[in-house]
């Protein structure tokens, strides 16, 4: 897929990886890109650089969802592509509370149910049209130091499978965006264990994460690694998960020691 003159959605526009997506999406020729976040000024920002348009949308609540992808047909045109970024980072286990993980699962999960549900029909309807939902490493291997983000990061690579399963056969292109760690202010709000685990193969920066993007597409593949050790890591754990499992436990340790060292 070419994002040149097509009509493109981003949520969690304005800043972090969304940004660096509107700005190689505009370098890249596309027709229109809108600049979805919950953030108006920061959103107004980004499109006004790119020439795009801005949408306040909250992605815990579907009628947003549903009001950004009408007013991208509206004024814009149909949506050739729909990147349903925003994302959120907890640090902790299961002792997390309550409140806290409804609200990541609503971010990191619920906000894909939303958008695809908005948005794929009048795919359909047409054709064609392509839907990229940004998950994570941790969503194919794990997240030391925070099990709300693995858990849900999980749960939207389960979310692009079952869509590409369900419509690939219908033109609707599925892709899942894995990267390890992205120099964002999202990777600072999980200091400690949960950015050095990320972390351990280096930082990414948002523009270089862009144009892998932009490859990805290109190439068709479901999955876009950005970090090509994830497919490596993918494979080993898969080859004797148990194995896996104990390396993981010796990478958390090594952290946390790490991290002690340095208090």
């Amino acid at each position: 897929m070419d994002v040149k003159d097509k009509v493109v959605v981003v949520t969690g526009g304005a800043l972090g990886i969304g940004r660096a997506l509107c700005r190689r999406f505009a370098r890249e020729g596309a027709r229109t890109v809108i600049v979805a976040d919950i953030n108006e000024a920061e959103a107004k920002l980004v499109a006004d650089e790119i020439k795009g348009k801005a949408v306040v949308c909250n992605v815990r609540k579907e009628e947003d969802v549903i009001r950004l992808v009408r007013f991208t047909e509206d004024n814009c045109g149909a949506v050739d592509l729909f990147c349903s970024n925003a994302g959120i980072m907890l640090v902790g286990g299961v002792e997390v509370a309550n409140e806290d993980w409804q609200r990541i699962w609503e971010i990191n999960v619920l906000s894909h149910v939303y958008a695809a549900r908005a948005v794929i029909p009048g795919m359909l309807k047409r054709g064609g049209g392509a839907f990229m939902i940004t998950a994570s490493a941790a969503g194919l291997l794990s997240q030391i130091g925070s099990a709300p983000y693995s858990v849900t990061k999980h749960a939207a690579v389960g979310m692009a499978e079952n869509l590409a399963i369900t419509y690939g056969g219908e033109g609707i292109k599925v892709f899942a965006l894995c990267p390890q760690a992205v120099d964002t202010d999202l990777l600072r709000q999980g200091a400690g264990a949960v950015a050095g685990a990320a972390g351990v193969d280096g930082l990414m920066s948002p523009d270089k994460l862009a144009l892998a993007v932009i490859d990805g597409l290109r190439k068709e593949e479901f999955l876009i690694l950005p970090h090509p050790e994830v497919k490596v890591y993918i494979q080993k754990k898969t080859a004797d998960y148990d194995r896996w499992l104990n390396g993981m436990r010796r990478l958390q340790a090594s952290i946390i020691k790490g991290a002690e060292i340095k208090k």
